[in-house]
């Protein structure tokens, strides 16, 4: 697996307008979740593990993601938070920790949404130095354009394409593309009819299009994420 095969995998696990999706009721997801994967090769090995985690706060919403991935003479570990608002999920805040073999990587955006900027703080490599970026109104993160999937999936639609921040700015598109039956370790490997969204990310460390099985439960749980690489299709299986 390369460097760049690593990085547009770990932003497709932060990304996660069909009117015919099944809409759910209920709120997307809990105020406390916590979401297990495992992440293979297309040979079906396990190459590691990721966790997604949301937890609400009075203000807003704390989501995290962790990534740790072992190949020969690579691994790479990471550690992404963000802090968004509680209705729309804007961000508010952003931090990597990136660690790809011997790279090491920090940084932070910090949002003003009322003024549309972001101020991207670099700690690692040193001298990184500050950088000001515009943003459109309620701009998004990774991880907060995820949960923003979910409840919109959950009432039946699709978020717009936009531009979502992860250290620099991503042209995101999702396309919902019809339901699909796969099987699971998340439904005990039972056939689940899934509703199937095609993404496509443009950017600096990206260009690329991956697919997200979500479950038709009113969590909009994704069961499986399918990212293309040069070495084949690496999968991200929920395992609870």
């Amino acid at each position: 697996m390369s460097l760049r095969d690593c990085q547009s995998a770990l932003l497709v696990l932060l990304l996660a307008r069909g009117t015919s999706l099944c809409a759910q009721t209920g709120f997307p997801f809990s105020a406390e979740e916590s979401l297990h994967y495992s992440v293979r090769w297309p040979s079906g090995l396990s190459l590691g593990d990721a966790t997604f985690t949301a937890h609400r706060m009075k203000e807003g919403w704390n989501f995290s993601a962790t990534l740790d991935v072992a190949v020969p003479g690579f691994t790479i570990a990471d550690k992404i938070r963000s802090h968004a608002t509680g209705d729309d999920y804007c961000s508010t805040e952003f931090e990597r920790d990136l660690s790809h073999g011997s790279r090491h990587t920090i940084d932070k955006l910090e949002f003003d949404q009322s003024d549309r900027t972001a101020k991207r703080t670099t700690v690692l490599p040193e001298g990184g130095g500050k950088t000001d970026l515009q943003t459109a109104s309620c701009a998004h993160d990774a991880l907060s354009y995820i949960y923003l999937t979910r409840r919109e999936m959950g009432q039946g639609r699709m978020p717009s394409s936009q531009q979502v921040y992860f250290g620099s700015g991503y042209s995101v598109t999702p396309q919902y593309t019809g339901e699909e039956t796969i099987k699971s370790a998340g439904t005990g490997g039972k056939p689940a009819v899934t509703d199937k969204v095609v993404v496509t990310v443009k950017g600096p460390q990206a260009d690329l299009s991956f697919e997200i099985y979500f479950a038709r439960d009113a969590q909009r749980t994704p069961l499986s994420i399918r990212v293309p690489s040069s070495l084949g299709t690496i999968s991200l299986e929920l395992v609870r």
